[in-house]
């Protein structure tokens, strides 16, 4: 019987989304969320950001083929004050779906500080795809 090797991922390297336009969702996720822009290879389609430690890869060659499909994964962005990053989105033009709300309070420490909670605000890409802001807080923010 041969020793199996140990194995664990080690964090979120990339994410891949589709886009039928890929200028309108490199301004979206470039100039209105503020994510760090790598590069864009208009052929065959694609554009890099990079968020934290991790990869977004817009692929317009995935739309056009089907093997994206829009509304599939969603990508969480953590933000240390998701009242301010609300407004300063909504200020930008993103069109939320409800303001920031509270998702789970964790009394028992489970995903962090013990007595902090998670909040989430969602919103959409220019293709669908949905997105959120994600905060620990230690207390409630203010509205």
């Amino acid at each position: 019987m041969r020793a199996q090797h140990l194995f664990s991922v080690q964090g979120l390297h990339q994410v891949a989304i589709p886009a039928a336009d890929l200028d309108r969702s490199v301004t979206f996720y470039r100039d209105k969320l503020g994510a760090t822009f790598i590069a864009a290879f208009p052929v065959p389609g694609l554009a890099f950001f990079q968020l934290g430690d991790a990869r977004l890869l817009i692929d317009k060659a995935a739309h056009a083929s089907g093997s994206l499909k829009p509304g599939g994964s969603v990508l969480y962005f953590r933000v240390a004050d998701i009242q301010s990053a609300y407004q300063a989105l909504r200020d930008r033009g993103v069109q939320f779906d409800a303001p920031p709300h509270l998702i789970h309070r964790d009394d028992s420490g489970t995903f962090g500080p013990a007595g902090s909670s998670e909040w989430m605000a969602f919103f959409r890409d220019p293709d669908g795809n949905l997105l959120a802001l994600a905060a620990r807080v230690l207390e409630e923010p203010a509205a």
